[in-house]
Order: structure tokens, then sequence, then C-alpha cells
């Protein structure tokens, strides 16, 4: 039985980040990874960050502005979808904002 070479730290964080950029390239298999979506999410922090009122982000964007409103003030909390959506918003508004306009 042949003995498996220890991998070093070095080599350990250089496969990891090759991985990281396949995946990020879109050239990694996709079913061996797992999407985590927070369970805490700060839409409020998120809305801002746009630079958009309450109003013109839940124009923009496809929210209730009530609905809005109550995430911002936590009286309700999003489900796994929403944020979801909130965290592609907050990574990329201006994509978000150009597939809903198509």
């Amino acid at each position: 039985m042949k003995k498996r070479k220890k991998e070093t730290v070095f080599e350990g964080m250089l496969a990891g980040a090759k991985e990281a950029l396949a995946y990020a390239r879109g050239e990694a298999d996709l079913t061996q990874y797992k999407v985590h979506i927070p369970e805490d999410i700060d839409v409020k922090a998120i809305r801002e960050a746009t630079g958009l009122t309450q109003e013109a982000f839940a124009l923009r964007y496809g929210f209730n502005l009530g609905r809005l409103r109550d995430l911002e003030q936590k009286r309700t909390r999003p489900d796994s979808v929403v944020r979801a959506y909130l965290l592609v918003i907050q990574k990329k508004p201006e994509a978000v904002k150009d597939a809903l306009a198509a």
C-alpha cells in the first residue's frame, strides 16, 4: 500500500484558490457546491447602500413598499428566496436592474 503524500498548507491554499477561480469562471461542477443563504440579513443596510429611498428601491426591484418597510423594521422576516434575491441586489444591483428592465 502506497503512502499518500501529506499536503502542505500552501498546497491546500493553492488548491482552494484554483477551485474558487474555477467556480467564479463558471467552470466548476456546481452540483458539488452548497449555496449558503444567511438567516439574518440587514434589508435596510442593503437598500441604503444602493442610495435609493424606500419608494425607489421598492419600485426598482419589485417589492411592495409596505412589505419593504416591514422587512427593514424587522416586523417580518424575509424567507430564503427573498434573502437570496436581496443578496444578489447587494452584490450586483445594476445587473438586477438591467435584468428586470429587459
